[in-house]
This record gives structure tokens, C-alpha cells and sequence, in this order.
């Protein structure tokens, strides 16, 4: 498969949720190693847990090492202690990050990525980012 069909794959995922996130982006995330998906997930509803946390869940010690395809720009801070999207992405070991679209909130744009960046990942932004822009065209982010 190719760096375009794993985004649709997140793409669809994130479709899937569309309505059932609550004041959460559906977003959708594929994990890939050695040419194949390892783990999946578009956030649950109700917004917890997000897309990432449940596609590094399934992928496991897999995922070290391999390549994320997420919808939206992984969240850098997260409320109530928890570890962000971006945080677990780099705990995960991840080498590589592609976000489709990033996160439209002024408050919070290009952090996720700033920090991914910052714990050695490569990021790659924009891929099918005209298809992943129509799931959020409706998200109001939180300014808080």
C-alpha cells in the first residue's frame, strides 16, 4: 500500500466517527511497520480515547520503529494529567508522523507537531489534506 491509501484508511476511520466524538475532532489513525497496518483507531465516542491511543494500543511493541498516518494533528496537551497524542506517539517510538491536516485551534497549531519533531520524528504534513479538511470543517476547538 502507499503513503496516500494508509491516509484514506485514517480517512475512513475518522468518517466512521463523524457525530459521535462530542466536543472532540473524529480523527482517524493508522500505524504502519514493515508495510503493513499493526494498529487502528478513530476516536471513541464521546472523544476518549483519542485515535492514537487506541491505534498504539492495538500496534503495541510494534509500534517502535514505525509510521503514523493520523487525520489531525496529534494533540500536545491534554487536561487532567493525562499524556497527549503527541507525548504517547514519541513514548511509542515512533519514527515517522504524516498529518493530514493541522489542528485549527490558534491556541494549539503546530505544537503536536513541534514536539514530534523535537523528540527526533520525522513529520510530513498536508497529505490528503483537502479530504481530511471536510471531517473538521464543522470542529470548534476549545480555546482554553
Amino acid at each position: 500500500m502507499s503513503d496516500d491509501e494508509y491516509m484514506k484508511r485514517a480517512i475512513a476511520l475518522a468518517l466512521a466517527q463523524l457525530g459521535r466524538t462530542g466536543a472532540n475532532p473524529s480523527v482517524g489513525c493508522v500505524i504502519v511497520a514493515g508495510g503493513r497496518i499493526v494498529g487502528e483507531g478513530a476516536t471513541a465516542d464521546g472523544g476518549t480515547p483519542h485515535a492514537e491511543q487506541i491505534a498504539l494500543d492495538m500496534a503495541g511493541d510494534q509500534a517502535r520503529g514505525a509510521t503514523a498516518f493520523v487525520t489531525l494533528e496529534p494533540c500536545a496537551r491534554r487536561s487532567s494529567g493525562a499524556t497527549s497524542c503527541s507525548g504517547r506517539l514519541v513514548e511509542a517510538g515512533l519514527t515517522r508522523v504524516v498529518v493530514a491536516c493541522p489542528d485549527p485551534s490558534v491556541m494549539a497549531s503546530s505544537q503536536g507537531i513541534a514536539r514530534l519533531r523535537e523528540a527526533g520524528i520525522g513529520v510530513e504534513t498536508g497529505l490528503l489534506e483537502a479530504e481530511a479538511k471536510g471531517l473538521y470543517k464543522d470542529y470548534q476547538p476549545r480555546m482554553d
